[in-house]
């Protein structure tokens, strides 16, 4: 039985940050208990049909834990009861201070979930309330404790860098006050202006935003930092405690199989994409035939599959193994990028080892430019 991950997605929020493209939205009580029962359908249909073994879940949004607690044990009991969940499988659910409570964070590590992603972004109060969060500083510090008082020992923040009239020092600031609470995973994510957000129309140019000079600061700003702290940066955005990265987000990042469950959930799977409707009405409306929801179904060529590999291979710090390519596309990569990867390292761009290649620190800060090359 070969392994698949699972991700699924709750939609809803009690405010959708002024910064968020995501499939996200305010709904009023009847709508998600609605959204709940024909997930957990969902879950059910898709779970009697998958012979794979799960070797990762990840619940994300959204908020997820603005659901209560009932609606959070039944998606995962649902889980437990359909799919066949590997021992020692890593199950992720995103939190957001402000909705979690202590009945819901019982509720979750009673039903199997042992990792948390605790959405931060910010320390400093006026880039919480600039960014549209619900939550203070304070209050986070609150959930964060409580999580570790219920039992959890893998907590992922996020923070986000480069936000508007953000100084250096505050970003030193932000990292420096998540250290000393000793979380095992921070991801740093650096601002991107999204079409259609609230931000794009606040921030139509770049003039108050930090410049690309100080975002590149900032970014190594974190690197030196968080290794001084014993921390491994291991992927892009991606720093871990020793044997505490994110095994689901590297099942994206290795091209692997997954399946997405849930309004908008996006699968690949044997080769195959697909993603299930955006619209809520139809998701709730749909029969129980899986194919009722599923969009955009698209075998990956080769040639695409290739650069995907490629692309998500380099944004990690261990780079592309060669003979892992040659085992996934049965032909060397030198035959392939050999031409490509020397002018790379010509460049100083790329580093290449005996095993594959990777990113050199030049190579990080052009890294759009040296993905664009394995364009095939």
């Amino acid at each position: 039985m070969t392994d698949i991950s699972l991700y699924i997605h709750i939609p809803f929020c009690r405010k959708k940050c002024d910064y968020c493209d995501f499939l996200s939205f305010c709904a009023p009580k009847a709508r998600i208990h609605a959204y709940v029962k024909a997930l957990v359908r969902e879950v059910r249909i898709a779970g009697k049909a998958c012979k794979k073994q799960v070797r990762s879940v990840f619940i994300g949004g959204g908020t997820p834990t603005i659901l209560e607690a009932q609606a959070l044990e039944e998606i995962l009991q649902a889980l437990g009861l359909f799919f066949v969940l590997k021992e020692g499988a890593e199950v992720t659910v995103e939190a957001n201070p402000g909705t979690l409570t202590r009945e819901k964070a019982r509720a979750l590590r009673r039903n199997g979930v042992n990792r948390i992603s605790l959405g931060l972004q910010a320390t400093q109060e006026h880039h919480l309330q600039n960014l549209g969060r619900i939550h203070s500083w304070k209050e986070f510090q609150d959930n964060y404790r409580m999580l570790r008082e219920e039992g959890f020992d893998n907590i992922n923040v996020d923070l986000m860098s480069a936000l508007p009239g953000m100084t250096a020092r505050e970003w030193k600031e932000s990292l420096r006050q998540v250290v000393e609470l000793g979380p095992e995973h921070i991801s740093c994510y650096s601002l991107i202006i999204e079409e259609g957000t609230p931000f794009a129309t606040r921030y139509p140019d770049d003039r108050e935003l930090p410049s690309d000079v100080l975002d590149r600061e900032m970014y190594w700003m974190a690197h030196d930092y968080l290794a001084s702290k014993g921390y491994i940066h291991y992927e892009i955005s991606n720093y871990s405690r020793p044997g505490r990265e994110s095994r689901h987000n590297q099942v994206y990042w290795r091209l692997e199989e997954y399946l997405g469950l849930g309004l908008g959930a996006s699968s690949f799977v044997e080769g195959v994409r697909f993603k299930n409707t955006e619209l809520l009405e139809e998701y709730l409306s749909w029969k129980g035939q899986l194919e009722e929801i599923r969009r955009e179904v698209h075998p990956v060529p080769l040639e695409e599959a290739v650069e995907e590999f490629m692309f998500l291979g380099l944004r990690q710090m261990a780079g592309v193994k060669k003979r892992e390519f040659e085992e996934k596309f049965e032909i060397p990569m030198d035959s392939l990028y050999g031409e490509v990867i020397q002018q790379l390292k010509k460049a100083k761009l790329l580093r290449e080892t005996r095993e594959g290649i990777q990113l050199t620190r030049k190579g990080i800060d052009l890294s759009n430019r040296v993905l664009s090359r394995f364009l095939l």
